[in-house]
């Protein structure tokens, strides 16, 4: 008997294996003049470029918004939009800012009440070995 190889690597099924990122569209708009967007300005300059080539998925915008603060918008798939005043931040504390809006999936803040989240709620709840009277500890 001979031994045959696999003609092709397994493929995901699904979108199992798939992730599409949230953020489609990131706005950085900046001040020439104001003091409060010294460190977007430094930002734009030196930190930017390397995070949008690290991101081809995402598109970057760079605008100037004359007499006003510097804000990070990034809009999402879903629709929404997140705004993020970044005045008087040093660079790296707004390359902070903007990894967190682009890793963030666009839906509102919510409080979770319960630890799991399931489309069909369990009749018998969730499971735990200290519940019932089979075990002894």
């Amino acid at each position: 008997m001979t031994i045959k190889a696999l003609q092709a690597v397994s493929v995901g099924r699904n979108g199992v294996g798939a992730f599409v990122l949230q953020c489609k569209k990131m706005d950085f708009h900046y001040c020439d003049w104001a003091g409060s967007s010294r460190g977007m300005n430094g930002f734009i300059k030196s930190l930017l470029p390397k995070f949008a080539a690290a991101h081809p998925q995402v598109e970057f915008t760079v605008s100037p918004r004359p007499s006003k603060h510097p804000v990070i918008i990034a809009h999402y798939i879903n629709g929404r939009e997140k705004a993020v005043c970044v005045r008087n931040m040093e660079p790296y504390d707004i390359l902070k800012k903007a990894e967190l809006l682009r890793d963030a999936s666009g839906e509102k803040l919510r409080r979770v009440t319960k630890p799991v989240q399931s489309v069909n709620e369990s009749v018998r709840g969730i499971w735990s070995p200290y519940h019932g009277n089979g075990m002894r500890v």
